[in-house]
């Protein structure tokens, strides 16, 4: 499999916010969002074998399998197993475009399911029936980047059955008063939360 980086860090999103993480980021994705921040992931990478990747795990038992995009690797379902065999508690980061059915039902893996807005060039690669396949703690994240992606969020929540945790993230990831405000205004029942990871290390890679 193509593996872009490897290390070890703070999570900076979502559901298991501030805890540390091993970070495995597999190289080559099928988008192309206008805001992404690691661009340098969409394509190179060196190979590797699952083998290979598991022998530079650590004790860290929080595991985030990121990309890119790794669904788009065919070893991820083998790379899954083994980190599951090895005790790890693993978040799954995927962009909505690929299929998430063949994603293991296990109380250790939290799928972490973006919906693009269209401030990101890519909310027609959506693929709504992955919506079916997430359950209550798993995540789904709104990446919010002006009115037109708030608008486009709710209405998404509004047409689409969503039983899970829903997060709202600014793009860039720190300036979350104005969704914060919104989501007051509006009272609505989602999670406002920033990349912590940019906050403690800036715009760089946070290893």
């Amino acid at each position: 499999m193509k593996i872009s980086e490897y290390f070890r860090s703070i999570q900076g999103e979502g559901l298991t916010i501030g805890t540390p993480t091993y970070f495995i980021r597999t190289a080559g994705c099928n988008l192309r969002c206008t805001w992404c921040d690691t661009k340098y992931a969409w394509d190179g990478g060196i190979e590797m074998t699952v083998d290979e990747v598991m022998e530079r795990m650590d004790d860290t038992e929080n595991v985030c399998l990121t990309g890119g995009e790794p669904l788009l690797q065919k070893d991820t379902p083998e790379l899954i197993d083994k980190l599951l065999k090895a005790g790890k508690r693993i978040v799954i980061e995927t962009n909505g475009s690929m299929d998430i059915s063949k994603i293991p039902k296990n109380e250790r893996i939290i799928i972490s399911l973006d919906v693009k807005c269209p401030s990101s060039g890519m909310s027609e690669k959506n693929l709504i029936s992955n919506i079916g396949h997430i359950g209550k703690k798993d995540q789904l994240k709104f990446v919010i980047g002006d009115p037109v992606d708030m608008n486009y969020a709710l209405r998404f929540l509004r047409e689409n059955q969503v039983d899970t945790n829903v997060i709202f993230c600014p793009a860039g990831g720190i300036d979350m008063l104005p969704i914060a405000e919104e989501i007051l205004k509006r009272n609505l029942n989602v999670r406002v939360l920033p990349q912590l990871h940019k906050m403690i290390w800036g715009e760089g890679r946070s290893v």
